[in-house]
């Protein structure tokens, strides 16, 4: 009797994972061939309140208040205009891209399971990285908001990150299950590859863990949990 495959649910962080560079490098990088004084002036009051947040409550306080203080600065821009900048960081970015994932990646798109790239980077990011290396996934990430206009607000929905990762996740196949494009069994069968503390909780939710390249502190915890170390 042949085996019957249960396609699953695949998620895959960015920052640190799929993309193994200094995003925090490449975003600066981007803003100083895009922006002006003004926008400049707005990034740096916000980098000033992430340092003293990262100096009191540490990487991932640093890390929400970036984001924030960069979403002040796209205010009054069209998609268009950000969707342009979004690519360019692409671009800049595209040799730390973790080939060997980008291919795991296309294999369980061959198996037929439903990927998530899943981070706290900007969705419009995250759609200009997937579309460069054709990646046929679905996204979960920090949206930016836009009033009627169609012009960004300069305001975030919320950040996804840590225990956020996991009711993200929760809530998506609870909406794919309602709609008929998710069975019960296929929800059970997940997948997780992530590299941070902040992404404990989404490989302790998963049916199989893999921790891609991690800290000290992440391999410690994927030693005690038995949880596989990816590459």
């Amino acid at each position: 009797m042949s085996e019957v495959i249960v396609m699953g649910v695949v998620t895959v962080d960015f920052d640190g994972t799929l993309y193994q560079g200094d995003s925090f490098k490449v975003v600066m990088e981007g803003a100083n061939q895009a922006f002006g004084l003004k926008q400049w002036t707005v990034i740096s009051k916000g980098l000033a309140k992430a340092s003293t947040a990262g100096l009191t409550k540490g990487k991932n306080a640093f890390k929400l208040s970036f984001f924030e203080a960069f979403a002040k600065s796209f205010k009054g821009m069209t998609r268009a205009e950000l969707d342009q900048f979004f690519r360019r960081l692409v671009e800049i970015g595209k040799d730390d891209v973790h080939q060997g994932l980008i291919e795991k990646i296309h294999e369980h798109e061959r198996q037929g399971d439903q990927i998530i790239v899943l981070s706290g980077a900007f969705q419009p990011f995250l759609k200009a990285f997937t579309d460069a290396f054709s990646l046929n996934v679905h996204i979960i990430g920090t949206e930016l908001m836009f009033n009627q206009r169609g012009l960004c607000t300069g305001h975030v929905r919320s950040v996804v990150n840590g225990d956020e990762k996991v009711n993200h996740v929760q809530a998506w196949m609870d909406r794919q299950k309602r709609f008929g494009y998710l069975t019960e069994e296929e929800s059970r069968d997940t997948w997780a590859y992530a590299d941070s503390e902040s992404d404990v909780p989404l490989l302790e939710f998963v049916k199989h863990p893999f921790v891609v390249n991690p800290d000290k502190s992440v391999k410690k915890v994927a030693v005690e949990e038995g949880w596989p170390l990816f590459g």
